[in-house]
């Protein structure tokens, strides 16, 4: 309990969780489909200023969890409702509030038909999204790690594209099967720790070093599906090509997050024997990822399967900042969830805006539009430089510090930096697929399609408003970074700190079998 800083003020974590919920039940008694919009967007706006609370209350000084709420909830099995945040999950909390009132604007004119479903879907969406980044309870979390994919699954299923039942069924099926070796491990450590639930007494505990091995390997494969890590990223394409904006939105910028959040939240801080085992292994699969992310990304026409393939690329980066187990690495990585979420989050708003005008994702489809919609395109440019790491915007930072991380790892390690040069081909290819489409939207081929006709259909106000927000994080992150890196430190200190504390035996063993 001591790992805990109580706050018996108003319970702003569980207005944040339950009022989209509420928002959806509201719109149950609406029938008007521009009600609809309105009200989602109303209670989305609400719950993201609301959220932004949180940072005047928040003591960036400690690593403890915050806010904290605990009241029983399935008494026989000591089941307890019990919400926090630390200095990582309020980044991942305030991402998810201030991102879905832009899903829902971008969503305006996209979504015509089944509306009110659609805005319900959204809405219970984010409830189970921002449960899972403030569950302090292991069943609480499971519940909330599942009920996302429901929603999700109805937003592919009916309102994406051709191909949607088969994206929509795939994405289900790999995110269930990954769920349930998670489940199988909540209960043995439910069962090793006093029949308690709750997530800050099952870490940093000595759990033998097979039974760690166990614990790892069932985290791993329900967090690495979610990130997703290669291999097991093959869902990512399908469900991102047909789901609507606001779901590959919600895809990019959101749900793969979880996947880095539970390496962040359970594998390092309960298996730390086994992670330091399983580190070399993961981190050379990241190097992989980054590398045929790219390669697969340079080689697609169509600017959704490239910019779901470019994610690969980039969460490879974030795993390898996670699994150098270094102070820069790992708030490279935080940093880089961030910037990830909301440059990939603007490249597919972008996408859906253009799909609105010319019905088609092919690169080919909108070349030469530089001189028809200058304000699109000066947009687009500024997100296509975010998304390859361009100095002076937000993934630079991110970039730059786990690969300085990656460095000290190998250098700590006694040996050449391998890993940290294995990297690079990634960010060059990002510069090679980003500026290649970038290129042919701007200025095109020799002869182009007349796309004379879009000069009248430049970005309106509606579009504007949305992206400028975007635009803004992107430049103040690269700028200055500072702010954020604050809110975090104490927590990946404290992170770092107690992984290293556990290193002696899981050194010891980890040499031996490397050697």
């Amino acid at each position: 309990m001591d790992q805990l800083l109580l706050n018996s003020g108003f319970p702003i974590l569980s207005v944040l969780i339950f009022l989209p919920m509420l928002g959806a039940l509201v719109l149950l008694l609406i029938k008007d489909e521009e009600n609809c919009r309105w009200t989602a967007l109303a209670f989305t706006t609400v719950v993201a200023l609301l959220s932004l609370t949180l940072l005047s209350g928040f003591d960036s000084t400690t690593a403890r969890f915050q806010f904290v709420e605990m009241r029983p909830w399935i008494e026989a099995f000591n089941i307890n409702y019990t919400v926090g945040v630390d200095g990582i999950s309020i980044l991942l909390l305030l991402l998810t509030t201030l991102i879905m009132p832009f899903c829902v604007l971008v969503s305006w004119t996209y979504i015509k038909k089944r509306v009110r479903a659609f805005m319900i879907c959204m809405l219970i969406m984010e409830t189970a999204m921002i449960g899972v980044f403030v569950a302090l309870d292991f069943v609480l979390f499971y519940v909330m790690w599942e009920a996302m994919l429901i929603p999700m699954y109805l937003l592919i299923g009916i309102w994406g594209g051709p191909r949607r039942i088969y994206a929509s069924v795939k994405f289900f099926l790999y995110t269930l099967a990954g769920s349930v070796l998670l489940l199988v491990a909540i209960i043995w450590l439910y069962m090793q720790n006093g029949y308690s639930f709750f997530i800050p007494d099952m870490m940093w505990q000595s759990y033998s070093t097979s039974a760690q091995m166990f614990l790892f390997l069932a985290f791993f494969l329900a967090f690495a599906i979610k990130v997703p890590m290669f291999p097991f990223h093959t869902w990512l394409p399908a469900a991102h090509v047909e789901a609507p904006a606001a779901g590959s939105v919600i895809l990019a910028s959101l749900l793969l997050k979880m996947g880095a959040y539970g390496f962040l939240r359970f594998a390092l801080p309960i298996t730390p024997e086994a992670t330091a085992i399983m580190m070399p292994w993961v981190l050379w699969l990241s190097i992989i990822g980054i590398i045929y992310g790219g390669f697969t990304a340079l080689a697609q026409s169509d600017m959704k399967k490239l910019i779901a393939y470019s994610s690969v690329g980039h969460m490879g980066f974030i795993t390898l900042g996670i699994f150098t187990l270094n102070l820069d690495g790992i708030e490279g990585a935080v940093l880089q969830m961030i910037n990830h979420g909301v440059t990939t989050g603007a490249l597919f708003l972008c996408i859906g805006m253009i799909y609105e005008r010319t019905h088609s994702r092919d690169i080919e489809s909108a070349t030469g539009i530089g001189k028809y919609m200058p304000v699109y395109i000066t947009f687009f440019t500024f997100f296509s430089l975010a998304a390859f790491a361009f100095p002076g915007t937000n993934g630079f930072v991110g970039e730059f510090m786990i690969i300085a991380g990656t460095f000290k790892y190998s250098l700590s390690q006694g040996n050449f930096p391998w890993l940290a040069l294995a990297s690079i081909p990634g960010a060059v290819l990002a510069a090679a697929y980003m500026l290649r489409m970038l290129q042919r939207k701007i200025w095109g081929r020799e002869h182009n399609p007349d796309n004379s006709w879009l000069k009248e259909h430049d970005l309106n106000i509606r579009e504007i408003i949305t992206l400028a927000p975007f635009l803004l994080f992107v430049l103040w992150v690269g700028l200055a970074p500072k702010p954020f890196l604050n809110i975090m430190h104490s927590s990946v200190s404290a992170l770092v700190q107690n992984f290293a504390t556990c290193q002696a035996k899981a050194v010891a063993i980890a040499g031996t079998i490397l050697n």
